[in-house]
């Protein structure tokens, strides 16, 4: 599905899943039990231009690592609105929705496996990666032609700051904030 400029002018915040989404969803599992990840840099810098560009930001995963918060602090996103080990993601969304004064259509969630699909269908943009679980693409706004951990989210949110008029990089405030 192709989103409309309308639709994408409306988004005020962007949430998203960690492992498939951040990430290809490969893990490797340290002899002390903790996890690495890999991450995307130009992923990573769709968020912080969400930041920089005055979208909220939040984390909703499964996931428990603080190497998480850790990464994600970097790029701006508030270690408050890092929800970890989330077992009912649509509690942690809507926490997240009221904390900023957000209406669920107004932010766009990056999801892509079952545990992702009740936010999914709650908010205003469902996003998928193009190898999320058949399921959650069936329930998603829009499939990225990007895997996770390979694009997926730059890809939609540089498509949400073009429909506003706001892709653009202001060095001075990237300095500032980075």
């Amino acid at each position: 599905m192709q989103l409309t400029e309308n639709k994408l002018r409306q988004v005020k915040a962007i949430a998203f899943d960690i492992d498939g989404v951040m990430t290809d969803g490969g893990i490797l599992a340290m002899p002390d039990g903790d996890l690495l990840r890999v991450f995307d840099a130009k992923d990573s810098f769709g968020v912080r231009m969400a930041k920089m560009n005055g979208l909220h930001t939040g984390i909703i995963t499964g996931g428990s690592s603080d190497s998480i918060v850790k990464r994600f602090s970097v790029c701006g996103v508030d270690p408050d609105d890092i929800y970890l080990h989330s077992r009912i993601k649509l509690d942690d969304f809507n926490a997240f929705c009221q904390k900023h004064s957000l209406k669920p259509e107004e932010v766009m969630f990056f999801g892509d496996d079952l545990p992702d699909i009740p936010v999914i269908k709650a908010c205003g943009i469902g996003v998928a990666p193009a190898d999320a679980v058949e399921e959650v693409r069936q329930a998603a706004d829009y499939v990225s032609e990007y895997c996770g951990g390979h694009g997926c989210v730059r890809n939609a949110v540089e498509m949400v700051l073009k429909a506003q008029g706001r892709w653009q990089l202001d060095d001075q405030l990237y300095k500032k904030l980075f």
